[in-house]
């Protein structure tokens, strides 16, 4: 009442907003002890409790005001990247395309199955040559053999191997080549020279040059990767965009630097490009050198079923050749994706 006629009173405009602070600050307080105080009567008339202090409701209050608080509790779940990565793929545009490339190879294969039956003869010849059925059947029956699965193993045993040893040696040499005009022009003609030469006439040589067949078939299916690999790798390293390699050098990078972190990553796209187009070739020349000087192996197999007369033999052979050239170069290209990572950041 004393404060409502100070407030009522008094002209002074400081006072008056003096006065309504302290009047709002008691009421606040009153309020405060009012509410501590139904809270203790009410714990107190709880049947089987005991009786609480005001000084342990207090300490209580205090400990639950300094106590921290579980925020991961209310937080969100961590992002799954896997599922990230699932939901930016376009499923539509990728069910399209493999139901457009299905499409082709049955209208391929139903163009072949009418050729067969219908003995088409007008400038090719396919009077002989087995219907899709026929050759489904011998590649049924060939795999209950286990020859068969040896004549596969083996030619995927020579290509990793001599494979493996082009890779190596092209991205070196390419590199090499690449970073200095001396090691280009030294060794451009031998690589202009040796790489038009086909794989079947380094078959005779090979075997005066090498102890074994398996070692000169090897041979001969790494230089068919080598050439590609080698090529494509200056080709890549020579394309380097020379602002990258200033400003790595502005920044007062070193050479070493420069190369590993500029160039090679530069030079990435060619080189895997370079693998993918080596890995083919080097499925051409294995089936050379085994057609003409192998025991085992895809292109021994093929090419004994020709002497042997077995036509849909012939096409088996063909066809798994095929799928495994086909299923290698995409092991290449899914092998060198995490390597192309930044190609599809940046656009």
């Amino acid at each position: 009442m004393g404060i409502f006629l100070v407030m009522t009173w008094t002209s002074d405009p400081l006072l008056r907003q003096r006065v309504r602070f302290s009047a709002r600050a008691a009421l606040t307080k009153a309020m405060t002890e009012l509410l501590m105080k139904t809270s203790t009567l009410a714990v107190l008339t709880e049947p089987g409790t005991k009786e609480t202090a005001p000084s342990d409701i207090h300490a209580r209050a205090d400990l639950d005001r300094h106590q921290p608080v579980d925020e991961t509790a209310h937080a969100d779940p961590a992002p799954n990247p896997v599922a990230e990565h699932l939901g930016r793929i376009d499923w539509s545009d990728i069910a399209k395309s493999w139901s457009l490339r299905l499409l082709s190879l049955a209208v391929g294969v139903a163009i072949w199955h009418v050729l067969c039956v219908s003995k088409f003869k007008f400038f090719i010849n396919f009077e002989n040559v087995p219907a899709p059925l026929v050759v489904l059947s011998a590649f049924i029956g060939h795999l209950h053999e286990s020859i068969f699965y040896v004549h596969i193993a083996v030619s995927i045993k020579r290509i990793l191997i001599g494979f493996a040893l082009a890779t190596g040696l092209g991205i070196c040499l390419g590199v090499v080549m690449g970073r200095s005009r001396i090691a280009r022009d030294f060794v451009t003609p031998y690589i202009e020279i040796l790489r038009p030469i086909p794989a079947v006439a380094w078959i005779p040589l090979a075997i005066l040059m090498w102890p074994t067949e398996e070692s000169s078939i090897i041979y001969i299916t790494f230089l068919g990767a080598l050439f590609p690999i080698v090529l494509n790798t200056v080709h890549g390293v020579e394309q380097t965009p020379d602002v990258l390699v200033r400003a790595a050098q502005s920044l007062g990078a070193s050479s070493l630097q420069i190369f590993w972190h500029v160039v090679m990553p530069a030079a990435l796209p060619s080189i895997a490009t370079g693998l993918a187009i080596g890995m083919g070739v080097s499925w051409f020349s294995l089936l050379a050198g085994e057609i003409i000087s192998g025991q085992y192996g895809i292109g021994y197999f093929t090419w004994n079923a020709y002497s042997l007369i077995k036509y849909p033999d012939i096409v088996v052979g063909m066809l798994v050749i095929g799928f495994l050239g086909t299923l290698s170069t995409q092991a290449v290209r899914k092998l060198m994706q995490p390597l192309l990572s930044w190609q599809r950041k940046s656009r």
